[in-house]
Order: structure tokens, then C-alpha cells, then sequence
């Protein structure tokens, strides 16, 4: 199966394969998105990344995190909410000494409704196709963003920037679509 096949592009854990658990609709995000993902991100952070706090909503394999993770930031907060997933995440952590990593165990709309003053200069939003996640998590984002803070999300079609949202770019990898967005209101 070629999504076992994925590793981490850049960075300190560089080359790593990332293991993916058998996870029913777990479709880990592909090496050449995580790629322009953050080359984006490396674009708009001016390549500074140790002063970045990141959210994974949806975790999965960890594809996101751990890349971003690998890249230098201070701090991933990854939330999945599957027992094979979380189990394999924290073995990787492991295996890497990857200590900026944080893994939580549970659903990530509850995770996200009960976030205390945490601010997160990326979201990541990878979630599962077809259920309407992300009508749902728009609203609850600009109380964990911080100033000029960044979403990013994957979804099975292109996604207007919902309202209060600008979208900055955004492509299509097979049957995914990304999107890098922030909040409109932000910008000066």
C-alpha cells in the first residue's frame, strides 16, 4: 500500500518513516503536500519556526505534526481521537525523542471546545472526508489563533474561504484539496 510508504520530507527527523496504523478513512497526507505546505509556511514565517505553536487536529498518522515537529517549532499538539493511531503516534514520538510533541487522546471538536488560553500560530484540519467537520470548526478557530496565525485543511473539494476567512493559497493533490487560510479581521 503506498500510504505506509510515506516519511517525513525535511527537517531534523528527515527520511524517518512515518508508520501508518490500519485505520478505517486514515488517508495520511502525501509527501509532496507536506512539501509545499511548508514551503508556504516557510515563505510567510520568513523560515523562522522555533517561536511556532501548532495544532493537529486530526492527527492520523502524524504526517503533519511530526513534519512540523522535524521543521523546529516549539510546540505540536496533536488530537486524534483512535486507539491505533494514538498508539502508533506516541511510539514515533518516542523513537524520535520528539519532546515538542504533545498527543491527546479524544475527539477533536471536544478538544477544540475546551481549550483554555492556547494560542497556535497553525491549525492544522485534516479531517475525515464527507462528515462536515469543517462547517463545524470555523467558528471555534479565531479563539486559539494567534495574531496573524494560520489554517491549514485538507478536503474532497475546494473550499471557499468561509466568511471572516481569507484564503491565501491552495492546491489539489489527486482526490485532495488543500488550503491555507487566516483570519481576515487580522490583517492591517
Amino acid at each position: 500500500m503506498a500510504s505506509s510508504n510515506i516519511r517525513i520530507v525535511a527537517g531534523l527527523y528527515r527520511r524517518t518513516p512515518i508508520p501508518v496504523a490500519d485505520v478505517a478513512g486514515l488517508r495520511p497526507t502525501p509527501d509532496r503536500v507536506r512539501e509545499t505546505l511548508f514551503n508556504w509556511l516557510t515563505h510567510l514565517w520568513d523560515g523562522e519556526f522555533a517561536d511556532k505553536r501548532v495544532l493537529d487536529l486530526f492527527a492520523g498518522s502524524g504526517a503533519l505534526g511530526f513534519e512540523a515537529a522535524s521543521r523546529g517549532v516549539a510546540l505540536v499538539q496533536m488530537v486524534e481521537r483512535d486507539r491505533a493511531a494514538v498508539t502508533a503516534l506516541r511510539t514515533l514520538r518516542d523513537k524520535l525523542h520528539a519532546d515538542a510533541v504533545r498527543i491527546h487522546a479524544g475527539d477533536a471538536l471536544d478538544a477544540l471546545q475546551r481549550m483554555d488560553a492556547s494560542r497556535y500560530d497553525l491549525v492544522l484540519l485534516d479531517p475525515p472526508f464527507k462528515q462536515g467537520w469543517l462547517p463545524r470548526l470555523w467558528p471555534l478557530l479565531p479563539a486559539i489563533l494567534s495574531d496573524n496565525g494560520l489554517i491549514y485543511a485538507e478536503a474532497e473539494s475546494p473550499c471557499a474561504a468561509p466568511e471572516g476567512f481569507e484564503l491565501l493559497r491552495s492546491g489539489k493533490a489527486g482526490a485532495v484539496h488543500y488550503h491555507l487560510l487566516r483570519i481576515a479581521a487580522l490583517q492591517k
